[in-house]
């Protein structure tokens, strides 16, 4: 089952999986994203380390590289198929990850594979690109954002209330130097002012930033506020606890990324992501976990909120800056 808005209960189909070993599909690259090489590689636990040299990502070859092996795969699962949308990528894909199969149209894995992950991060195309495994029943893990429009964050709620089985979460949600904070900053006091900087886009790292703090400050976010440009989103938030948040999302900051500071009514301190690989592994174990047991490691209200303040961080900068208050009917 599925608990949705409001705490409404949603059936899911022919769910968990109940197989030995999972077979699945990486489907798509957009430009700029390397997930089809680090998460094949992070599930299969093997990699041909001469073809991983010419990967066109830097912090892929140097994050993997630095690896032990006996840390790389994920038990009971295996990247079997892969598709991207430029052919010459999934080659090189499959060559770098030992995929033993690229197929020419994404459809092709139906029927094939067990689970696809969608792995391109332009969340405007999401409801394109899963909807044909969403009408075949196919579990979906979605790349950060699901979506960036409340049109496609609605077809996805009406997926969610016909059963299709789902999820799509930002890997800053598992880093290991923030998961002493979920939920858990009894020593700062009361949270009065958190901050947070990110790099790149609102429309694809905005995700990033505001899944940073929601396991922290939980949900309950009432608006948003974006004063800034394309290149430089400003970002306030009010939560509910009375808690104000600011996101610096600035497209050439990369030494500001994955940055948060938290300050109470005792104490504060500021955290630096710096482990990606232990983020990516720990949420496409979440994934694999999901496909076995039917339990979502995010609960569907909390992406629905979140994608919310995505779409509503758009709409603030394009209109000026306005503040724009969540709608809680939804």
């Amino acid at each position: 089952m599925v608990v949705g808005q409001h705490g409404k209960i949603y059936s899911m189909t022919n769910f968990p999986i109940q197989k030995k070993k999972l077979k699945l599909a990486m489907l798509g690259m957009t430009e700029g994203n390397g997930h089809p090489y680090s998460w094949s590689i992070i599930i299969n636990g093997k990699y041909n380390a001469q073809a991983l040299a010419q990967c066109p990502y830097a912090a892929i070859i140097d994050y993997i590289s630095k690896q032990p092996q006996n840390t790389l795969g994920i038990e009971n699962a295996e990247v079997t198929h892969v598709w991207t949308d430029d052919p010459k990528d999934a080659k090189h894909v499959a060559e770098v990850a030992e995929i033993k199969n690229i197929v020419s149209d994404p459809q092709d894995v139906i029927g094939k594979v067990d689970a696809v992950l969608i792995a391109t991060d332009i969340g405007s195309e999401h409801v394109a690109r899963c909807k044909p495994f969403i009408d075949a029943d196919v579990p979906i893990f979605i790349d950060k954002p699901l979506c960036d429009n409340l049109s496609d964050l609605e077809i996805f709620q009406k997926w969610i209330e016909g059963g299709k089985n789902f999820i799509s979460s930002s890997a800053m949600r598992y880093c290991k130097e923030y998961e002493p904070y979920h939920l858990s900053t009894h020593e700062l006091g009361d949270l009065r002012y958190v901050n947070v900087t990110m790099a790149k886009s609102w429309e694809k790292y905005g995700i990033h930033a505001l899944e940073t703090v929601y396991p922290i400050v939980g949900p309950g976010f009432e608006s948003i506020q974006n004063i800034g440009d394309k290149n430089r989103n400003i970002v306030h938030l009010h939560h509910s606890k009375g808690i104000d948040i600011n996101i610096a999302n600035i497209h050439d900051m990369l030494g500001g990324f994955g940055l948060i500071s938290l300050m109470g009514t005792k104490g504060g301190i500021q955290i630096k992501s710096t482990d990606t690989y232990y983020a990516f592994k720990k949420q496409l174990q979440s994934y694999v976990n999901y496909l076995q047991t039917a339990h979502k490691p995010v609960p569907w209200n909390e992406t629905y909120e979140l994608m919310q303040l995505v779409s509503a961080g758009i709409e603030s900068r394009e209109k000026g800056g306005i503040k724009i208050t969540l709608n809680k009917d939804n």
